[in-house]
């Protein structure tokens, strides 16, 4: 009950706070609810249980989410709880909404995956993360993270160093995610020995990529062109996930690749097209705000148009 209630019932003062049409009586090991939502309150704590029986503390995120996916008539027991990999620090890698659960079903289950969504849902950090998972079980042979050199606004001029010092700060986002997976000295002795390899996209022209795991990212700052070669490299034995968020297209003339493709590629196997949205925003809580900001502004934006 302690686990489950949280320190000084923080957990079931939340969940008050958020069915304040229902009323939790709590005794001993027993909870009895009643009132508008008492169903889905019902629901909420057997979820809750059941991920604590599984090994998966109760934090006020945890909680929050919890309520989030029962509202929706989804199971947190079985998002939160599925582990994906278990990074160097010891820290468990799990979706922490049901569409990042979705996105990791999709890039088990196919070739190609699509992962569109704005800032903090976990994109690419989870792609890593499945990336590093198919390595460890010798899935594949290589990882090969890639994204287009495209300044987002900003000139950076002639950066010193050689080829790859002058697009390292592009692919540092990458590097960052690899090493929250594997210690930096593992990562570096994967690198050296090209197991992983970072580069940007325009190295991908005239390869074959076979038997690896390919991360496309930010993908909406590829061109159309950019785009069709890339998704013909790939080989025997590949797998391939493609991010991006199309709010922040930086490509010149804003033609990006990623707009428009899910019409292009609907119907071919083996490929997924997965929406995140700003419930799925997994970063500080002002992030998601500011994401459903913007969106309600553009959904203004385009009514005052009509």
């Amino acid at each position: 009950m302690a686990g489950l209630l949280g320190h000084r019932d923080e957990n079931l003062r939340l969940i008050e706070r958020s069915f304040p049409e229902t009323d939790i009586f709590v005794r001993g090991t027993e909870i009895n609810v009643t009132g508008q939502d008492a169903e889905q309150v019902g629901r909420l704590f057997e979820e809750l249980v059941v991920m604590l029986q599984r090994g998966q503390p109760l934090d006020p995120a945890n909680v929050t989410r919890s309520i989030d996916m029962v509202r929706s008539a989804e199971r947190p027991s079985e998002v939160l709880t599925h582990e994906v990999l278990r990074s160097a620090k010891g820290r468990t890698v799990r979706p922490k909404t049901a569409g990042q659960k979705r996105y990791i079903d999709a890039i088990r289950s196919n070739v190609i995956t699509f992962g569109i969504g704005p800032a903090g849902t976990g994109k690419s950090w989870l792609a890593v993360a499945m990336a590093v998972q198919s390595l460890q079980a010798k899935d594949v042979q290589r990882i090969i993270l890639t994204r287009p050199a495209v300044e987002a606004g900003e000139r950076l001029g002639f950066l010193p160093g050689d080829l790859m010092a002058k697009v390292d700060p592009y692919l540092r986002p990458l590097y960052d995610a690899l090493y929250d997976m594997v210690e930096p000295e593992g990562a570096q002795k994967l690198l050296e020995r090209q197991t992983v390899e970072v580069a940007p996209l325009a190295f991908m022209r005239g390869r074959t990529l076979n038997n690896s795991f390919i991360i496309l990212d930010e993908a909406q700052n590829t061109s159309p062109e950019q785009m069709k070669m890339f998704l013909t490299r790939i080989g025997f034995g590949s797998k391939v996930v493609v991010t991006g968020d199309v709010t922040q297209v930086d490509v010149q003339g804003g033609r990006s690749g990623l707009i428009g493709l899910e019409r292009i590629l609907t119907g071919i196997d083996g490929m997924a097209f997965v929406h995140l949205t700003q419930a799925d925003v997994v970063r500080h809580k002002i992030v998601a705000d500011i994401v459903a900001a913007y969106e309600k502004a553009g959904d203004d934006d385009a009514g005052a148009r009509q």
